[in-house]
């Protein structure tokens, strides 16, 4: 394979992979190694990840978000970011369980996706406005996976609790994942509200000449955007967190996918992202 970005993105799909495997195979053999041995080489991964992305950087001339497969690859590259800062904070190499998974499938999705680069952009996306517009999602977007992987974790073992199974006792302790899905969500939220809101609206007027078209892919944006917001104040002003917070996390992150899926299908401004 001719030596491109594309092929440092299957080196890391190859480490991220391996990675997903042994984090599932960490909880049926309980050994510290094995758990250490799946981190080790997710991070092994973010190196040619990284590589592979400056690398479509130079060659495409421009940030590489002009088309599906760079930001599928992007947004999991800033998701398993995100994981590995967490997991180097706590340790606990059992969130790696449900949140490598996730962080794979983007990189399958990415996989799938037509490669070809983009040299020449169409008039609309050649703006700093739109490099900052998508950076800023995307990377927002990569931090709702790491909330939505912890959540799913938190309702299992909270479950697991109530039910008295001791394989509860290899999970973190709930407090901790509620507050890393509490974290994740703090860092995506000013992220994507800037990015997808303020940077898109701005983006919006200079290339289309207003500022809201209630577009697909906007309104989509919006809807995401009241939920993550409904998540904090209900967090800060009615004290939920738990459960509760837990399943607003997953259904915001549905959200997401179901406005980034959904865009190409209905069409509209976005059409080509």
């Amino acid at each position: 394979m001719e030596m491109n970005d594309v092929f440092f993105f299957y080196i890391a799909f190859i480490f991220y992979a391996v990675s997903m495997l042994f984090y599932i195979l960490y909880p049926a053999i309980k050994t510290n190694f094995v758990g250490q041995f799946a981190s080790w080489l997710m991070y092994l991964g973010l190196i040619p990840h990284t590589i592979a992305l400056i690398f479509r950087w130079i060659l495409a001339g421009h940030t590489p978000y002009s088309n599906m497969y760079e930001y599928m690859s992007t947004m999991a590259w800033m998701a398993v970011v995100i994981f590995a800062i967490f997991n180097i904070r706590y340790r606990k190499s059992m969130i790696g369980v449900f949140v490598m998974p996730i962080c794979f499938m983007l990189m399958v999705s990415a996989s799938l996706m037509p490669k070809d680069i983009s040299q020449q952009l169409m008039p609309a996306l050649q703006s700093y406005w739109f490099e900052i517009h998508v950076s800023l999602a995307v990377l927002g977007e990569g931090a709702f996976v790491v909330a939505f992987g912890v959540s799913l974790m938190y309702l299992i073992r909270h479950r697991l609790d109530r039910s008295r199974i001791k394989i509860a006792e290899l999970l973190p302790n709930l407090e901790m994942l509620d507050a890393i899905n509490y974290k994740a969500i703090a860092i995506g939220y000013p992220l994507f509200t800037i990015g997808a809101l303020f940077a898109g609206a701005i983006w919006a007027n200079e290339a289309w000449g207003s500022y809201w078209s209630w577009d697909p892919k906007e309104t989509g944006a919006l809807i995401v955007w009241l939920f993550y917001t409904g998540y904090l104040h209900a967090r800060y002003v009615k004290g939920w967190n738990g459960s509760r917070a837990a399943w607003m996390s997953i259904i915001g992150f549905l959200l997401a996918l179901a406005s980034f899926f959904g865009n190409m299908f209905l069409g509209g401004d976005h059409a080509y992202l």
